[in-house]
């Protein structure tokens, strides 16, 4: 066996010893120890001492002489094990978790899903800050809550460049999912985040609410095809079911809805004095219905449609039962209740008569093409169905 050394400190003086087979040889340290003695010691040789005070070594060592002893002498056992390496709990966790497992079940999440968990989660968050409240005083969630943050515009400045770039790169159909993610976040950015930050100086409340709404939002389409064809990615189909009005008319568009979200962040009160509580349970409840029916509408024409544009049969369950163009309805209700939520009556007029210009347009243009496809088979559904966007009223 060879020779393992180890250093001890008690109250009286350092000592070190070696063990040899089974002799034990001790002595002071008068000097300095070098950490280079426990650098050689074999690896898998772990020496545990344990001390009590009491006779030293009396079964091991045999002193020459005796001598009196002031303060009692430390009482040693030594033992050695193999070593294993240390592990923590909460590293080995991790390491077990089945990450795609987790995967899969996160891409099997419904919406009604999301609303159930975020509902638990608000419950969690109102509850977590009514005792904080309780413990700490008011002026620690006035001065020192999340919500009051300084808006960055450097970084709102270099994600709009970033994702004019990627968007370049999406226009030659270069463009990667993660590109295309930077693109939506950069236009939602600047329509939900940046206008209330400009006006306010900071941001709290609903602009977080819907930068995230907007995001869960528009990639239901995304979600439908990653579901049915393993890809996030636009599969071919017949041009002629491209159906896009002129490009000044998107242009249009855009700039209106873009032009909707500044006015309303300019007529809305300041941040700070939209009331929350139960006053905003009606905001919550038209964000849940816009959510659902995006994605009943989404996912029954993909049912019944190949490459998810192009339909296979006219499509009369989930909200198509209330108007043709439900897809459409669904976003103008997001813009409307993003209004809503920021108290802006008029932006909501401007957004509405935007979207209703431009929509009414997109409808004509895929009804007449469902009638050439479809015949009588449309004819009798859009006659059953009377409303194209809003229900009993256009």
């Amino acid at each position: 066996m060879e020779a393992a050394k180890v250093l001890s400190h008690c109250k009286t003086a350092p000592f070190g010893f070696s063990i040899v087979s089974n002799k034990v040889s001790l002595r002071p340290f008068d000097k300095h120890f070098h950490a280079d003695a426990l650098a050689n010691r074999p690896k898998s040789i772990s020496i545990q001492l344990n001390c009590s005070y009491g006779n030293p070594f009396s079964s091991v060592l045999k002193p020459a002489r005796k001598r009196a002893n002031f303060l009692p002498s430390p009482r040693c056992s030594i033992s050695s094990s193999a070593s294993t390496e240390s592990q923590n709990p909460v590293l080995e966790f991790f390491r077990n978790v089945p990450f795609d497992s987790i995967k899969a079940t996160l891409l099997q999440l419904t919406p009604i899903d999301v609303v159930k968990w975020s509902g638990i989660l608000c419950i969690i968050a109102a509850a977590t800050k009514w005792t904080m409240n309780m413990l700490f005083s008011p002026f620690f969630w006035m001065y020192f809550s999340w919500t009051w943050l300084f808006w960055p515009w450097m970084v709102a400045i270099g994600l709009a460049v970033y994702g004019l770039y990627c968007f370049r790169k999406h226009l030659h159909s270069e463009a990667n999912i993660f590109e295309q993610l930077a693109i939506v976040t950069s236009v939602f950015t600047w329509l939900t985040l940046v206008p209330p930050g400009h006006f306010n100086g900071y941001l709290e409340g609903w602009p977080y609410v819907f930068f995230f709404v907007y995001h869960y939002f528009f990639f239901f389409n995304v979600s439908v095809r990653k579901r049915l064809y393993g890809d996030y990615f636009a599969q071919p189909h017949d041009p002629k079911w491209d159906v896009n009005l002129p490009m000044w008319s998107r242009l249009l568009f855009s700039t209106g809805v873009m032009v909707g979200h500044w006015l309303a962040a300019f007529e809305g009160p300041e941040l700070h004095l939209i009331p929350g509580g139960w006053s905003n349970l009606g905001i919550w409840a038209l964000i849940i219905t816009t959510l659902l029916m995006q994605y009943n509408a989404t996912l029954y024409l993909a049912k019944y449609s190949e490459n998810v544009v192009e339909p296979t049969s006219v499509v009369q369950f989930g909200p198509y039962r209330w108007v043709r163009h439900p897809i459409y309805s669904s976003t103008m209700l997001l813009f409307v209740t993003y209004c809503i939520a920021l108290r802006a009556p008029l932006s909501l007029l401007f957004i509405v008569a935007v979207c209703l210009l431009y929509y009414k347009q997109k409808a004509e243009k895929e009804e007449d093409l469902m009638v050439e496809t479809f015949g009588q088979s449309y004819t009798e559904y859009a006659s059953k169905v009377k409303y194209k966007l809003i229900p009993f009223i256009y």
